[in-house]
């Protein structure tokens, strides 16, 4: 007899009581500002995630000796980036209102906005870590409030001076690069300082959120906005494997877009993030 399958990232198949982790996508795109697609992101990583090993030879952990709960995707509704968000605040204050990670995957960088916002609810002297290749610092996009391109400053209006701690820019307006010097923690181009930064956050409260296209576009081109001078894949570990000592209290991966790299090397490499990411926070 054949039974019903359900499909989770890797062996994520603990119970929503069992867990310590809870995965969930976010497939919204609708903020985009160059190249769409980005709302495929989550579930091209769930299909694609059986290719990869649960063992990383990096930290010598397996996946399989966590309790991780898949949520599957979040209904969330074409455009209306306020229902969005609401929505996505929602689950992730249940899940931290019930003790456990929340791990987003998207889905554009907007998504974040939404989880900052139950996880600086929850915890009030949040801090957030951010790699990206942009500062996402805009305060409007073609007059949109609520954009990719500004969703950091977004979460800049929600908690203040001197607790977004941005590396790898390397990509946004001249306001936005001034602005930064002024009121956030900004480390353009790479994780030059970020050993320091670490030092200064530990035994707090910390969101990451790890925009893909922080790696260069010849290792991860299946990103919606790809710029040049990224980082590699291997920097990028060793960054995740230090973020993990903190008290990290949520996170995401975001932009993943999967349709502009038909090889799959960059969901693979995608997929590859999350494993390490899961096993550092371990």
């Amino acid at each position: 007899m054949l039974n019903r399958q359900s499909e989770t990232f890797f062996e994520c198949s603990a119970s929503f009581e069992q867990a310590d982790y809870v995965l969930f996508g976010a497939p919204y795109d609708s903020t985009t500002s160059f190249r769409p697609g980005a709302r495929f992101g989550s579930a091209h990583m769930r299909a694609e995630s059986f290719g990869l090993e649960t063992y990383s030879p990096y930290q010598d952990k397996d996946i399989a000796d966590l309790n991780i709960f898949d949520a599957g995707e979040l209904p969330l509704p074409m455009g209306a980036p306020e229902s969005t968000l609401g929505i996505i605040e929602a689950a992730v204050s249940g899940i931290l209102a019930d003790g456990k990670l929340p791990l987003m995957l998207g889905g554009e960088h907007l998504v974040s906005l939404g989880a900052m916002r139950a996880a600086a609810k929850a915890y009030p002297d949040l801090h957030i870590l951010h790699f990206d290749a942009h500062a996402d610092l805009r305060d409007e996009y073609l007059g949109q409030k609520l954009s990719h391109a500004s969703v950091i400053r977004r979460v800049w209006d929600v908690i203040g001076d001197g607790r977004i701690h941005q590396f790898g820019i390397r990509s946004g307006d001249r306001s936005e690069f001034t602005w930064a010097k002024e009121h956030v923690s900004f480390h353009p181009f790479g994780f030059d300082n970020l050993e320091h930064s670490l030092n200064a956050l530990n035994g707090k409260p910390v969101y990451f959120t790890l925009d893909l296209d922080v790696l260069d576009p010849s290792e991860c081109p299946g990103t919606g906005t790809p710029e040049a001078g990224g980082v590699s894949f291997l920097t990028l570990l060793d960054a995740i494997i230090k973020v993990g000592r903190l008290n990290i209290i949520g996170c995401d991966i975001v932009e993943l877009c999967p349709v502009y790299d038909q090889s799959g090397a960059s969901t693979s490499l995608a997929c590859k993030v999350l494993r390490e990411l899961l096993l550092s926070l371990s």
